[in-house]
């Protein structure tokens, strides 16, 4: 399961909102609070038999919290600031930094103790990714992005130490702004993030468009740079960006493990552009994650449909190096309808991995 899963109601209705990732004493409320939610939702994973079980971002109420704001409060940052320049992530506010940016708390420790303490089965922890952070930033104390982008890395790094240190098997980093261009300092910035993790296996998750499903698309010569614009008003031959050629291969220069993708639950085979893996292949060293479940859609797949979308996937990675995720994070639909759609996913991967022991 990738990214954000719905909060139990009654976590998203007090908890959430004022959750800043310290440590509690064993009796507090706070802690009994946290370890029942991410039970929860590790209970819903299990159940539907997920192999890999998720923290599902459980440290907010809402997508902007839980992938940027909560890491802003936590290394420093001035909670105030104007839109984003990114027209599809328009929605968000960037935050100020007016300070050296370090690791001023535990960011995601404590999420997972509590996931470790919910299932046996192999965990992971996600981050918002490094690029992502430092592109979201207003900065009024680094001279260059660069240096901003270091210093957020190494404050995450100091975080994720802690989290390997506890034997999580599996470390994300969401970095969903490389389909649009890779900082020169995008790679040597991930890189730094991961140094030096001994026991858990690096995810790279990337996806296309926004969580709140504007498509993708490149800048043109439609508007001049800066200027606000009508969408609709595009050159008619501007087209959105052919997805898996956007990031490959060029990611493969990251230390990465795990290379996961939004892959083929929303969007068909055709328009993925995963052909190119024919030519790019994965390398041997790195496992291959491609979404199959569409997390804007509040119709659940059947398992057919799933077992079909992974047929397609074997035609262009080899069947011991690939896994199967939901698109995205699940945030925006109902908890019930992610149940059935965690379970679809599941019950698809059986159908496939029947045929392929045959």
């Amino acid at each position: 399961m990738v990214g954000n899963y719905p909060n139990p109601r009654w976590w998203d209705a007090e908890f959430a909102r004022h959750f800043n990732g310290d440590r509690q004493p064993p009796d507090a409320i706070w802690r009994e609070a946290l370890e029942d939610a991410m039970a929860a939702i590790a209970t819903d994973q299990v159940n539907a038999g997920l192999d890999i079980i998720s923290d599902g971002r459980l440290q907010a109420d809402n997508y902007a919290d839980a992938a940027l704001y909560y890491y802003f409060n936590r290394l420093g940052y001035d909670l105030s600031g104007s839109h984003l320049g990114f027209p599809i992530y328009s929605r968000l506010h960037s935050a100020t930094v007016t300070q050296e940016i370090k690791r001023r708390g535990q960011i995601m420790v404590e999420q997972a103790r509590a996931l470790k303490r919910a299932t046996d089965k192999p965990v992971k922890v996600q981050y918002t990714g490094i690029q992502v952070l430092a592109q979201c930033t207003n900065d009024l104390h680094y001279s260059n992005s660069r240096d901003r982008a270091m210093a957020i890395a190494a404050a995450i790094n100091e975080d994720i130490l802690a989290v390997d240190e506890l034997g999580v098997e599996y470390i994300q980093l969401d970095e969903f702004t490389w389909p649009y261009f890779y900082e020169d300092w995008a790679i040597e910035a991930f890189n730094r993030a991961v140094a030096g993790v001994k026991n858990a296996k690096i995810v790279c998750h990337i996806c296309w468009g926004n969580w709140g499903g504007t498509p993708a698309y490149y800048p043109d010569d439609t508007a001049s740079a800066g200027e606000v614009f009508d969408l609709t008003k595009r050159a008619q031959d501007a087209k959105a960006p052919n997805p898996t050629a956007s990031v490959v291969p060029k990611s493969y220069e990251a230390k990465i493990d795990v290379f996961n993708i939004e892959g083929i639950g929303r969007m068909s085979f055709d328009e993925s552009g995963l052909e190119l893996l024919k030519t790019h292949p994965i390398p041997k060293n790195m496992m291959f994650w491609a979404g199959v479940i569409d997390v804007k859609s509040t119709v659940t797949e059947t398992a057919e449909q799933v077992a079909a979308k992974i047929r397609q996937l074997l035609t262009v990675v080899p069947a011991e190096q690939l896994g199967v995720t939901t698109d995205c994070g699940l945030i925006l639909l109902q908890r019930y309808i992610c149940q059935d759609k965690l379970h679809a996913m599941v019950e698809g991967t059986k159908i496939v991995r029947d045929e392929l022991a045959k």
